[in-house]
């Protein structure tokens, strides 16, 4: 997981010749054109000033007979967008997963930002954990119609006992890659209100 550089003075060292501060994101300056078209893509629309999305799976037996290294047994994304007045939009994610063989409900979730191949192909969020590397990367699927969650690593807590210690989710050999289908945000509906997501989505 590449760690996005946020730094202005770096980033303007970094700005393609003929592309202006006002032209690009804070971002890998990524063109604004290209990350508010894949943002309108993951929303559905523009975002606005506060928008949400989103992701889930449950997998059955057997699917996890078949991936018998994969630990999720069940995924939801809220992925979130707020527009503050003279603010640049903020990015997050929230992930809530079940497990095969460990009860309980669990969640995680950070900041995102765009992030993008080096010919500025290939737009996606990149999420980093809250106290900086790892993280996940979200992309869409070619019809818009699923999120395809990169998982490096995340912090996750009980939903039970959120101000106890966290778990790590690592990215194993059959929970690297998520396919995520999109779904009515209402099914988000207890991820919404996380202190790390950019807002209480409606």
């Amino acid at each position: 997981m590449k760690i996005l550089i946020k730094l202005s003075i770096l980033a303007a060292l970094a700005a393609p010749i003929g592309v202006h501060a006002e032209d690009t994101t804070q971002d890998e300056w990524i063109p604004r054109a290209k990350a508010a078209a894949f943002d309108k893509r993951v929303f559905g629309g523009p975002v606005g000033d506060k928008a949400s999305a989103c992701f889930m799976r449950r997998y059955d037996a057997a699917h996890l007979r078949q991936h018998p290294k994969q630990k999720v047994s069940l995924m939801k994304l809220l992925v979130s967008a707020e527009t503050r007045a003279g603010e640049p939009t903020s990015y997050a994610y929230k992930v809530g997963v079940q497990f095969r063989n460990k009860p309980g409900d669990f969640d995680g979730g950070s900041a995102c930002g765009h992030y993008a191949d080096d010919d500025g192909s290939n737009i996606r969020f990149s999420c980093d954990m809250e106290c900086g590397g790892a993280g996940i990367e979200v992309a869409l699927s070619t019809d818009d119609k699923a999120a395809i969650v990169h998982l490096d690593a995340i912090t996750i807590w009980n939903r039970k006992h959120p101000d106890g210690d966290g778990d790590s989710l690592q990215g194993g050999a059959d929970d690297k890659v998520f396919r995520l289908e999109r779904v009515d945000v209402k099914e988000c509906t207890e991820l919404i209100g996380h202190q790390v997501v950019a807002s209480a989505q409606q």
